[in-house]
């Protein structure tokens, strides 16, 4: 880890702290419960209370951080957009820009520029020559053609509309057959969503509220949500159904995974996600 995200971390894990004792003041001067404000704004009150204490460690990555702070400070009142604008996320790089004495064209020397000069010269000749030849030999080539195709007799008689009709396959005329996975997404609540079809991942990200998208797969579709009650799934066209609870973090295989179907709960916790992956 360099120094410059170190000075990050420790800069974030600072202000949150000032930020939190502002919000658990204001808070409890209204006489507001943490459960409240998670009501109000779906945050779980783990969350909420790590946010009060500062606990940087408990939370997920700086820009989900950043947005419970705005949920938060809009729960108790104040300008949640303004709030939150003075927690660090990230640092902007500086734009490096090398010194045109240190570019290969600035060591050249007058033999190398002479060589240069000499092979686009060549280069030029060449290609000009090539295409005069071709401009010459076009005449020729469509005169020979001509030659060479047979003329086609005139059919005599009535002619049958369906004997020419060539015969395609059925694979042919529907290019577009279904996958055997069809999995369909509508999302009621902004949340981080990972989609894996047959082992690849096609989507990982944050997608807004109402959103709608569909993904198909040959053997298996696994969708991971870090907000599972605001995303709605069904599995080949059937019936949606939402992925977990609010704010907690769900993952399911479409069709399910047999090898986690006789695993006791106590192995299947074992797989849970970090709370860095959780999002609304």
């Amino acid at each position: 880890m360099n120094k410059q995200t170190l000075q990050t971390n420790r800069d974030q894990a600072e202000r949150l702290t000032e930020m939190g004792l502002q919000l658990c003041e204001l808070r409890q001067q209204q006489e507001i419960s943490l459960e409240q404000i998670a009501s109000k704004t779906r945050i779980q009150p783990r969350l909420l209370e790590a946010i009060e204490q500062g606990r940087i460690d408990s939370l997920p990555e700086s820009v989900y951080i950043q947005s419970f702070i705005r949920q938060y400070a809009d729960a108790i009142g104040l300008d949640g957009v303004e709030f939150a604008s003075t927690f660090p996320t990230s640092y902007k790089l500086p734009d490096y820009r090398p010194s045109w004495r240190s570019l290969p064209g600035a060591q050249l020397r007058p033999v190398h520029l002479y060589l240069i000069y000499m092979l686009l010269i060549i280069s030029a000749v060449n290609g000009l020559s090539y295409f005069l030849n071709r401009s010459m030999r076009q005449p020729e080539l469509a005169n020979a053609e001509m030659k060479m195709q047979p003329t086609t007799p005139t059919p005599i008689g009535p002619i049958n509309p369906l004997q020419n009709v060539a015969k395609v396959p059925l694979a042919q005329k529907q290019p577009g057959a279904q996958k055997a996975v069809r999995v369909g997404m509508m999302l009621t609540a902004q949340s981080w969503v990972r989609v894996v079809t047959d082992g690849k991942t096609e989507f990982e990200g944050v997608l807004p509220e109402g959103t709608q998208r569909a993904w198909a797969a040959n053997q298996q579709v696994v969708v991971r949500a870090g907000n599972a009650g605001g995303v709605m799934v069904s599995f080949n066209d059937g019936q949606s159904k939402k992925l977990g609870e609010p704010g907690a973090i769900e993952e399911m295989a479409f069709p399910p995974d047999p090898r986690f179907a006789t695993l006791p709960d106590a192995v299947r916790e074992m797989s849970a996600p970090s709370p860095r992956e959780a999002i609304r």
